[in-house]
């Protein structure tokens, strides 16, 4: 009888071990299924954090909420390129399920890194010219996402509408971003093609937003800044020199407006990074491939008048962009 309760004991003892080991099991895999996002922002500026918060939100709409089912590790390179690759160089070691790059330069340091890993970018203008995807269209690699490809003729052609007498403008943006010379080119020719001349006036680091500007009073009407990461971050400084000198700016994106830019036709960034999270989804589900799935848009553009700044200016909003306004 010993020897059987002695048995009976062990074969207890065994039961209870297995049941204790079946419950660690289980609690590791609960947590090997929460997918692990990285996030590798260039600056901050109103429209990157809007991309980003509409990423997040996205995420939420449909299920995957950071710190439950999700783990969303959120970098900010704060404008330094070297910072982009620290940063995309950690999220890769870290085994990231998915990379979300924001802003050319934080898209070009993650596709350099990893040709494994998925990677959604947005904010970036032209994911092909950024040479981060094969073609917009087919992407090829491990790299898809959205473009905040800009309307630049309906910017041009508000810029018309509000400074009709202007015959001179400045195109200001930071040289060193490769997508921003895709806008200023664009400007270039549909400035030139409205009876407009035209001038470069680039920056290659912030601190010398305010040198450059200066150099443009007495110089030109008009001022045009592309989304610029850059002189989107410095759009203050922009905005003091210009409108002091009675120069109007006409930006690529409304947030730059309410810094100080005089108006705008742009898109909506927390829609962008919406749309954004879309993607994700699919990817994250298994439902997409980031080799096969185009680069997307927006659409839908936004019209942005900073009445303030016109009042400074003695600039008079026109009626019917009023009524686009709703007013």
């Amino acid at each position: 009888m010993k020897g059987i309760k002695k048995v009976i004991s062990g074969l207890l003892l065994l039961a209870m071990a297995g049941v204790l080991s079946a419950c660690g099991t289980k609690e590791t895999s609960s947590d090997t299924e929460a997918k692990k996002i990285g996030v590798c922002q260039l600056v901050t500026h109103d429209a990157l954090d809007a991309s980003y918060q509409g990423f997040v939100d996205g995420l939420k709409d449909a299920g995957y909420v950071d710190g439950e089912n999700i783990t969303i590790d959120y970098q900010n390179a704060q404008g330094d390129q070297s910072n982009c690759n620290t940063i995309a160089t950690k999220l890769v070691n870290e085994n990231c399920d998915l990379i979300l790059a924001i802003a050319t330069n934080a898209a070009q340091s993650c596709a350099n890194a990893t040709k494994d890993i998925p990677i959604l970018v947005t904010a970036v203008t032209d994911p092909a010219d950024a040479g981060v995807v094969e073609s917009n269209e087919v992407p090829g690699g491990n790299v898809s996402g959205t473009s905040d490809l800009t309307p630049v003729k309906k910017q041009m052609e508000l810029l018309v509408k509000l400074i009709p007498d202007a015959k001179k403008i400045a195109i200001l943006y930071c040289s060193s971003e490769t997508n921003s010379q895709v806008q200023a080119n664009m400007a270039k020719d549909e400035a030139e093609a409205l009876g407009l001349e035209t001038q470069f006036a680039t920056v290659s680091a912030s601190n010398e937003i305010e040198q450059v500007v200066q150099s443009l009073v007495g110089e030109v009407d008009v001022i045009y800044a592309p989304t610029d990461n850059t002189i989107a971050s410095g759009m203050s400084t922009v905005a003091m020199i210009a409108n002091a000198n009675k120069i109007p700016i006409i930006c690529g994106e409304e947030g730059m407006v309410g810094n100080g830019g005089l108006a705008t036709y742009g898109i909506n960034y927390y829609n962008l990074g919406k749309q954004t999270a879309v993607q994700a989804v699919k990817i994250l589900e298994g439902k997409a491939d980031t080799a096969t799935m185009p680069i997307e848009y927006l659409e839908e553009v936004n019209l942005a008048i900073n009445e303030e700044v016109a009042a400074e200016l003695g600039i008079t909003i026109p009626d019917d962009l009023k009524e686009q306004m709703g007013e």
